[in-house]
């Protein structure tokens, strides 16, 4: 049995959008914590931080709002372990028309489709966001 890590990072944070919490808590993941930063530095969350708790790590994530309406509309996982998807530099394509935003992992790290296309690397698309 696989525990989809990634999946669950995504459903919590879909699941805190959905009742309007200020902050979701998710148990602590490198790969998680590297989406966190990608989504912070664009726009679509207020801030992740690591905080430890009985000797657990947790990376809490604050969820960001405009006028009570959330930033991120969909945040959809591309890639699941059953079915990895895959896609070249010249494959990438922009999320509704450049508003929304990929997430990759390639062997330069966790990288926004953005960074990915300007390396001129494909890899793994782990999800979207708009």
């Amino acid at each position: 049995m696989s525990i989809d890590v990634i999946g669950d990072f995504l459903t919590t944070i879909r699941n805190g959008l959905m009742s309007s919490k200020s902050f979701v808590v998710t148990p602590f993941s490198g790969i998680n914590l590297e989406i966190a930063h990608i989504l912070k530095s664009e726009g679509f969350i207020k801030d992740a931080s690591v905080v430890e708790e009985d000797s657990k790590r947790f990376i809490k994530v604050f969820l960001k709002y405009v006028d009570g309406e959330s930033v991120i509309h969909e945040i959809k996982r591309v890639s699941r372990p059953g079915r990895r998807n895959y896609k070249g530099a010249s494959d990438i394509k922009p999320v509704i028309g450049g508003l929304g935003l990929s997430i990759l992992t390639t062997n330069k790290g966790v990288i926004s489709h953005l960074k990915a296309k300007e390396l001129g690397i494909g890899g793994e698309v782990i999800c979207t966001v708009w």
